[in-house]
């Protein structure tokens, strides 16, 4: 019987052993719920109603398998760090794709859910910080208008995992588009045949990108659109401080969707080398690093489709380089209309690209917090800060004022923009540790307040205030950590 409404239709599983491996989720000792999606669950068109907490905890443990599912750990490869690796899922189980009522089909997956034949010597295992972790960030980003997975639950396995600690184990539902990757072509490409990757490449089509089956180039006409919808998601990221962390090539989705949330964080302070990740110690990824390192992964995507762009391969060379060589100048036009938007500005003016500039300028030099600056000129100021009263900031500003009341704009209209593209709130680093910590210690009430401020992050509600401010000044960096 299916109390809960599973839709399952698993198209992946239908593809050959070389995409996947057939394997079930590891048992749990005392799955107990954590977190659950009701929200998220009602877009899916799940019910709980005739379920307890105690089934739901066995079903997002992986103790009871969702009716219909076909659990399969998926097969990938990967650039981490600029040096390629054979990958899969080490520790997260596909258990299937799930048909919304919208008719949307959408991965449901258990991530902690136990060693698979990609293990590599790990233990298959998640602990419940970084669980939750993804949870709190993947939803903010969700209500932030930026393309993400999303967390449908969280539970405890009752089991402890050994890292650098003994921690509490814990297994995330996330939920995605699909969970096809450049690393997922490229796992394909090293195997040197052909016709998996024409299958890989109709797959992706079928699945994603219906609207470029008829096309006379489908692989090329993939690639350009795989540059378009990567180069709307780091511009999106840009836009709000966004740093994921980790941009290997198994962490871009093929689907345009921000994924696997590990070392991720949000800039406070404007800088751009901003890098939070532990494991990133010469910058890779740092925050203005993103759109080259977009550029690179996406490079390595163009030289998967190279045997089916054209079967000159020096022909198929030029062109997917060419198309390559394009990103500059499209991410650059996008981050320009993206930063016009978060000042207000309507139009071009062929001086709006110093103005931008200036600001971030004078924002790094003086340590400005980038969401707050935006905040100040939105006259959204939630509390006095005398760094808006430096000269350099008031010459600045003033012209500002002066390019807003080009083509006739009122201030309305321009505020109105920017409050449409400029946060009031997102999950500041202390607040996201402050919760993760008491989560540990078993109180969820910081966490779920957390959790219920970002799910409005451009409204200014009385109740954000305390969740608006930047962590207290200290001499320790805050550093995050990919949680395998």
């Amino acid at each position: 019987m299916n109390k809960i409404n599973w839709n399952f239709n698993n198209s992946y599983f239908g593809l050959s052993s070389t995409f996947k491996a057939n394997i079930n989720p590891v048992p749990v000792k005392n799955p107990e719920l954590v977190l659950l999606n009701k929200t998220l669950a009602s877009e899916l068109g799940l019910n709980f109603s005739k379920v307890t907490e105690k089934e739901l905890s066995e079903v997002f443990s992986g103790n009871s398998l969702p009716d219909g599912s076909n659990p399969i750990a998926q097969a990938y490869a990967g650039h981490q760090f600029g040096h390629f690796t054979m990958l899969g899922d080490g520790r997260a189980i596909l258990m299937g794709e799930h048909i919304s009522k919208n008719n949307e089909r959408f991965d449901i997956q258990f991530k902690g859910s136990g060693q698979t034949p990609f293990s590599r010597n790990g233990d298959g295992r998640a602990a419940l910080g970084p669980m939750l972790r993804e949870y709190i960030i993947s939803e903010a980003m969700h209500y932030l208008n930026i393309s993400t997975t999303r967390s449908l639950a969280v539970v405890k396995t009752g089991e402890e995992v050994i890292r650098e600690n003994k921690l509490q184990g814990a297994i995330l539902t996330r939920v995605a588009s699909s969970h096809l990757r450049v690393g997922t072509f490229q796992y394909i490409t090293a195997r040197k045949n052909e016709n998996e990757l024409r299958t890989l490449v109709n797959y992706t089509i079928n699945r994603h990108y219906p609207n470029i089956k008829k096309s006379n180039n489908q692989a090329l006409d993939l690639l350009k659109v795989l540059i378009d919808i990567q180069i709307d998601l780091v511009v999106n990221w840009m836009r709000v401080g966004f740093i994921h962390g980790v941009m290997n090539t198994d962490n871009m989705s093929i689907s345009g969707e921000t994924i696997d949330y590990g070392p991720c964080a949000f800039m406070d302070i404007y800088d751009p080398k901003t890098v939070f990740s532990s494991i990133d110690e010469f910058g890779r990824y740092a925050y203005f690093n993103q759109p080259s390192i977009t550029k690179w992964n996406l490079a390595r995507f163009a030289e998967c489709l190279v045997p089916l762009i054209d079967p000159n391969k020096e022909k198929a060379i030029k062109i997917a380089t060419e198309e390559i060589n394009n990103f500059d100048k499209k991410y650059e036009a996008k981050w320009i209309n993206m930063m016009r938007d978060k000042l207000g500005l309507f139009g071009q003016d062929p001086k709006d690209q110093v103005l931008i500039l200036d600001l971030l300028t004078w924002m790094h030099q003086n340590k400005a917090d980038y969401t707050n600056t935006f905040c100040f000129l939105m006259d959204e100021n939630f509390q006095y800060n005398k760094i808006y009263n430096n000269s350099d900031f008031l010459i600045w500003k003033k012209r500002w004022n002066e390019r807003l009341k080009q083509n006739n704009n009122t201030t309305e209209k321009c505020f109105s923009l920017m409050k449409s593209v400029n946060p009031q709130v997102i999950p500041r680093n202390h607040k996201v540790e402050e919760a993760l910590e008491s989560a540990n210690n078993n109180n969820l009430s910081p966490l779920k307040k957390l959790i219920k401020i970002l799910e409005k992050p451009y409204e200014q509600l009385k109740e954000n205030i305390n969740y608006q401010s930047p962590a207290p000044i200290s001499n320790i960096k805050y550093k995050t950590f990919c949680g395998t």
